[in-house]
Formats: structure tokens, C-alpha cells, sequence
């Protein structure tokens, strides 16, 4: 089993680690998508190598097998909010990219629905507890929300940011 204090690693690094346009890109993704370092942009990566290849060993099963498993495969990615509908295809998932998986994060949707006001105060917003989901407080910024929670993320009600935007939206209102 291992030691639970020394989990698995979520992780691979690139094959190749210093080919020019494989840096370029890493550095455009990190700086969009507000990202600590590149091992945040490897996790993701390696999500959608391992959903890939689930997709690709589909393809290889009789037809009878591969009916149920795509459609629980297909089913758990619309959950997950990386597949625009439920009735997707194969395709559709080999299509997938690291930019879908990496606009599914908690750090993206809270600033995507103007929570924050840069990507960077959104994780910052985040690590420092005012973020809820329902009523659970999350501080990881690369929590991925799936497709149910998106409309519950919210901030903090007990949270001093929510004073302060009360107080600059009144201000806002009365001019």
C-alpha cells in the first residue's frame, strides 16, 4: 500500500525539457491561467494524458464492451464540466486540451465570474479562505469544480472582503 505520509505523485514532467517551444508555451499557460509554478501545469497535463489514454484503450474493445465504458467515461467528464454535452464521443475527448482542464479550476471560475479582479488576487482570494463552495471553505486554488458546484462558488459570507466590495459597490450605486 505505502506510507500514507508519502503520497503518489499527481505528476510527469515533459520527455523533453528544454525544447524552446514547449518552454514558450509552459510560460504563456502559467502567466494566463495564474499558476505558482509548472508543476501545476504538469498535474493537469498528466489528468488529461490519463483521461486520454482511458479514451484511446476504449477504442481497442470489442463494440459491446466499449458502449457502457464510454458512456461512464462520457458521463464523468460532462460532471466534470470538460465536455460540453452528455452525448459526446470519443472524439470529443481525444479533442480535449490542457486549457479545458485548466478553466475548471477554482482559480479560473472565481475569476471568470468577477469574484476577483486579476487571476492573481483570485488565487490569492482563495489560499486565504474568503472562497466557498456552498457552504465548505476551499484554499486550493487548483481544486477542480465540477460542472454541479460551478454556480455555488461564492465568497466567504463571514469573509472582511465582502464588506469591503459591499462598501465600494454601494459607493458605485449612490454616484
Amino acid at each position: 500500500m505505502g506510507d500514507p505520509k508519502k503520497p503518489r505523485k499527481k505528476w510527469k514532467g515533459p520527455r523533453h525539457p528544454w525544447r524552446k517551444e514547449i518552454l514558450t508555451q509552459e510560460l504563456e499557460l502559467v502567466g494566463r491561467y495564474g499558476l505558482r509554478n509548472k508543476r501545476e501545469l504538469w498535474i493537469a497535463k498528466t489528468l488529461l494524458r490519463n483521461i486520454r489514454h482511458r479514451a484511446r484503450s476504449l477504442l481497442a474493445l470489442p463494440k459491446e464492451e466499449r458502449e457502457p465504458q464510454e458512456r461512464a467515461l462520457v458521463n464523468k467528464l460532462y460532471k466534470m464540466g470538460l465536455l460540453a454535452s452528455s452525448n459526446a464521443t470519443i472524439d470529443d475527448i481525444l479533442n480535449l486540451t490542457v486549457e479545458d482542464v485548466l478553466e475548471r479550476r477554482l482559480q479560473t471560475i472565481v475569476f471568470r465570474k468577477g469574484l476577483a479582479r486579476t487571476i492573481h488576487q483570485a488565487r490569492q482570494f482563495i489560499v486565504h479562505g474568503h472562497i466557498v463552495i456552498g457552504d465548505r471553505r476551499v484554499t486550493s486554488p487548483g481544486y477542480l469544480v465540477s460542472r454541479d458546484e460551478e454556480e455555488l462558488v461564492a465568497i466567504a459570507p463571514d469573509s472582511p472582503i465582502l464588506e469591503k466590495l459591499d462598501k465600494i459597490l454601494g459607493e458605485a450605486r449612490s454616484e
